[in-house]
């Protein structure tokens, strides 16, 4: 997995984070299952790239 990949779905995940409390602070529940879905694509992301990876290897 290359950095920059890395990096943008740490990035992304944050974000998931902040919208997820966010919206648990102001009892959206709209802005709290957008913050978990984005913090779902970065893992699978992560997970997708870590397969490529393995791959790779061989």
């Amino acid at each position: 997995m290359g950095l920059d990949d890395k990096i943008g779905n740490a990035a992304e995940r944050a974000g998931g984070k902040a919208k997820e409390a966010a919206g648990n602070a102001t009892d959206d529940e709209s802005l709290q299952a957008e913050g978990k879905t984005d913090q779902s694509k970065a893992d699978l992301k992560d997970a997708g790239e870590k397969v490529k990876d393995a791959f790779k290897k061989d």
